[in-house]
């Protein structure tokens, strides 16, 4: 359950804030009961307890856009709750929940809930005893708003940036193999519900030392820069290709049956064939593929096409197998 904190920053703030906030209440309702105020205690339990109960939801379900939304209107109206019941004494939890708010949901909704929540304790009877602490108060609402809104902008657009350096193969541009091991398992899902047929092409470049060898690294990162352009150029809408490590490439393919997998195989070995090219001539490629079945875990999969790589490379180079298909493929 915890390992989609892995991927999902924005479950991991809701977690974190949540269980803290939830917390946090528990124990102040606890000592209003001790105090006998029952009803402010009361509305510190009703909140820690929905709060709490989101947050375990969105643990079990992974789910973190619907949890935060929630818990943007459960924050702004059990403080908006509180100030009416508890008085002045509440109003420090305004400001938290103001700056919070943008961090548990998206901007849109997060100002207009810090609206709302800011006109209802402004217009609450009692609440502040002289205009210019009503006043005094509506600017540093506006202020902690403006101030939260800038840096959740800018902390949303570091992660962002932080994201698409973690998942992109410096050489190449392309998905590294986290992200296809992403797609995979997803495609494995898809699988199971019948949504879609997909086909996987493991590529791996023939006689790669000889080039690093002979011409130099530099010559090698040539060639894999080249084979990544070309290949991503063959791609169509629905295929994505992924930078596995060193020569290799993975390639993920929308396919009906091993007939079109094949077929694929075939016109990316020869884009390649014709069009990649290093300091000794031309360069080839050697493909190994395997339509999706039943496996349980896309290593399975992936494990197939693996060995019907080894079985091109094994049969000469330049060529393609595809596990299932009636032959190979070659030059």
């Amino acid at each position: 359950m915890f390992k989609r904190f892995d991927h999902n920053s924005q479950l991991r703030i809701i977690t974190l804030l949540g269980s803290a906030t939830s917390f946090t209440l528990s124990l102040f309702a606890v000592y209003r009961m001790a105090t006998g105020r029952w009803p402010a205690a009361a509305v510190d339990l009703a909140i820690a307890l929905l709060i709490g109960g989101t947050v375990v939801h969105a643990l079990r379900s992974g789910r973190a856009v619907g949890a935060g939304a929630f818990l943007c209107v459960v924050n702004s109206i059990g403080c908006a709750v509180a100030c009416a019941i508890i008085g002045p004494t509440a109003a420090p939890w305004i400001y938290l929940v103001l700056m919070t708010n943008f961090f548990i949901t998206g901007a849109k909704q997060a100002i207009a809930f810090n609206l709302l929540l800011t006109a209802t304790v402004l217009l609450l009877p009692g609440m502040y005893s002289q205009q210019i602490d009503r006043v005094s108060a509506a600017v540093t609402a506006a202020l902690v708003t403006l101030f939260a809104y800038l840096f959740a902008l800018r902390v949303s657009s570091d992660h962002q940036q932080l994201e698409e350096l973690a998942s992109l193969d410096a050489l190449t541009g392309l998905s590294n193999r986290r992200m296809m091991e992403s797609a995979l398992d997803e495609a494995l899902q898809e699988r199971r519900v019948g949504a879609r047929h997909y086909g996987l092409l493991i590529i791996d470049i023939d006689h790669f030392k000889d080039v690093n060898d002979t011409y130099g690294h530099a010559a090698g990162d040539a060639a894999i820069a080249d084979l990544a352009a070309i290949l991503k150029f063959e791609m169509r809408r629905h295929d994505h290709v992924y930078r596995f490590g060193g020569e290799e490439f993975v390639v993920l393919l929308v396919v009906d049956d091993h007939a079109g997998l094949r077929a694929a195989s075939e016109r990316l070995r020869q884009a390649v064939r014709n069009g990649l090219r290093g300091p000794g001539g031309r360069i080839t490629v050697s493909l190994g593929g395997a339509m999706v079945g039943d496996e349980e875990r896309w290593q399975d999969w992936f494990s197939l096409a693996d060995a019907a790589l080894y079985q091109a490379k094994n049969g000469g180079r330049d060529s393609s197998v595809i596990v299932g298909a009636p032959d190979t493929v070659d030059g």
